[in-house]
Order: structure tokens, then C-alpha cells, then sequence
């Protein structure tokens, strides 16, 4: 059973769902997810986690993310990109100090409007299908945190900005606020993810790459470690009743529950990734947050 995580470099045009299927039809496995979704006019690294590894995208969704996004001022779409319909047009633009001067605003923590064609869901519908159905939608504020925000090229009306955030943050909102503040309109015309947590798209592999692979049986060339997505964690490594505990779901002692983090990863004497442990500092405990691998017999 394939247990890891895949790095693509996404193509403008086809959803992550998309790239999803096309992994689970490649490998045959079925627990396949992707960990943060990418608009299909958006390229770039996807991370998807297969087999046991889905259990960690949680994780890996809430890394910060790098862009670079592309923008064009002048003009507002209804989907806050170069997909949606036009819905407002000016033609007096601003110059590059301006845009420069309203980037201020942009950076740190911010209230940002998600788009109303996003796949939040409301009333157990996703927010982009009841835009489509004609309802009318007013999705909440929400805080968003920009740690980065720089104009890397000007071409007026166009320019691109680079750009670090963190996870669940809206570039194509990150446009459509910056153009109203200008009070000329903008809208997102191109966005390439170039890194997700540590993993950087110079890593990741195409998906014809990643099809050849398929037809010659050799893609898993391609998979990386699962606990590649979480190098910022500290490692334990167990012993063998240490393992047998947790496997079954069990709590192991905490010994110095001040000095711990709360998270960790854990290991079994061979060096396999076997589980995510939370600290439970008030009882001295170890719980076993996600198990990675299921108990074997004798144990």
C-alpha cells in the first residue's frame, strides 16, 4: 500500500480534484487528497498525500504558502479572476507608487472577504455552487496573516506581486480588495504556488512527468517520505511496547511534560514513521493523535 506524499507541479486549467483522480487512477490507491486546494487557473506545487499519509493533510494544509500572483488593474470580475465574467471596467490607472503606497495596508494580519466563488461551504453547500444557481451570497470577513507582500514587476495595467502567507488566505480576494482600495478595480490573471511549508515546486514533478511514470510502473521514484512534511517537529523514537501502545490507541508517559512540544513525530526501533503524538501535559501522557500504520499481529 503506497503511504506518502506526491509534489506536482500543476497545470492552468484542470482542478486539484482533478489532479486527485488522475493520482488515484495511477496508482491504484484509493485514499488520495490533496493538502490546499489550487483554482484551476492557478499552477503550480499541489501536495497530495496518499494512502496513510491523507490522515496528515490537516497539517500540511496549515503551512504558510508562497505565491506569485499576477494582477491586472481596471477590471473587476465576479470570481475575483480571469475566469469569472467582467463587471466593472476604469480606464484611469494608477501609477506604481500608489500601488506600492496601498500594499501597506496588505501586509501583517488583515480582514479579508473570501470570494463568493470559493469552496467554503455554507448551509452544507459550497459557496461557488450557490453563486452559480443565481443566490445571492455575502460570505463573512475573516482574518488572513500576510508576512510577505512585494511588487516584483510592473507593466501597466499589469503587475506581479510575490507574496507569503498563511494557509487560507485568498489571493484572488488579496486583488480584488487591493484594486478597491485603489479605487480602480483589479483582478487576479495568473497565480503559481511556488512553495507549501518546506516543500518548494523546483521539487515537484509535472503531471505528464508523473503519467509517464504510471504507464512504466516506476512513479514511486516519485513519492516522498510522509514525515517530509513536517520537519519542524521534534522525533521520538519508541520502544517496542512503546510501539504496541500506541498502535492500539493507547497513551504512553509523558516524562518531562514542561519541556515537551506538543506535537510530535513518532518512530518504531527500524525508523518508521508510526504515528503523530499530542502532549497531555496536565496528566503526563503521550496520546496517540494519528495513528500512520495499523497493529500487527504479534503486537
Amino acid at each position: 500500500m503506497a503511504f506518502g506524499i506526491l509534489l506536482l507541479d500543476k497545470p492552468s486549467g484542470p482542478t486539484s480534484h482533478d489532479l486527485v483522480q488522475i493520482v488515484r487512477r495511477g496508482t491504484g490507491e484509493k485514499k488520495v487528497g490533496h493538502a490546499g486546494t489550487l483554482d484551476p487557473l492557478a499552477t503550480g506545487l499541489l501536495v497530495v498525500c496518499l494512502g496513510a499519509a491523507t490522515r496528515l493533510s490537516n497539517y500540511v494544509r496549515d503551512k504558510s504558502k508562497r505565491y506569485r500572483a499576477r494582477v491586472r488593474l481596471g477590471q473587476t470580475t465576479n470570481t475575483y479572476d480571469a475566469d469569472g465574467d467582467l463587471t466593472a471596467t476604469n480606464s484611469a490607472i494608477p501609477d506604481r507608487q500608489a500601488v506600492e503606497t496601498a500594499l501597506v495596508h496588505f501586509r501583517g494580519v488583515i480582514q479579508q472577504r473570501p470570494p463568493i466563488y470559493s469552496a467554503l461551504k455554507r448551509g452544507g453547500k459550497k459557496a461557488y455552487e450557490l453563486a452559480r444557481a443565481g443566490e445571492l451570497l455575502e460570505l463573512e470577513p475573516r482574518p488572513a496573516e500576510i508576512f510577505s507582500l512585494e511588487l516584483s514587476e510592473w507593466e501597466a495595467p499589469d503587475f506581479t506581486l510575490d507574496v507569503t502567507c498563511a494557509a487560507g488566505t485568498y489571493i484572488r480576494s488579496l486583488a480584488h480588495d487591493l484594486g478597491q482600495r485603489l479605487g480602480c478595480g483589479a483582478h487576479l490573471i495568473g497565480l503559481r504556488r511556488l512553495a507549501s511549508g518546506n516543500f518548494t515546486v523546483n521539487q515537484a514533478v509535472t503531471v505528464d512527468e508523473l503519467q509517464k511514470s504510471f504507464a512504466t510502473q516506476d512513479w514511486l521514484r516519485h513519492l516522498r517520505r510522509a514525515d517530509e512534511a513536517l520537519p519542524d517537529w521534534p522525533a521520538v523514537h519508541l520502544a517496542a511496547e512503546a510501539v504496541r501502545q500506541i498502535l492500539h490507541g493507547q497513551p504512553i508517559p509523558l516524562e518531562d511534560a514542561e519541556r515537551a512540544d506538543d506535537r510530535v513525530r513518532a518512530y518504531d526501533s527500524a525508523g518508521e514513521f508510526i504515528a503523530v503524538l499530542r502532549a497531555d501535559k496536565q496528566n503526563n501522557k503521550w496520546h496517540p493523535d494519528i495513528v500512520l500504520v495499523a497493529p500487527k499481529l504479534n503486537l
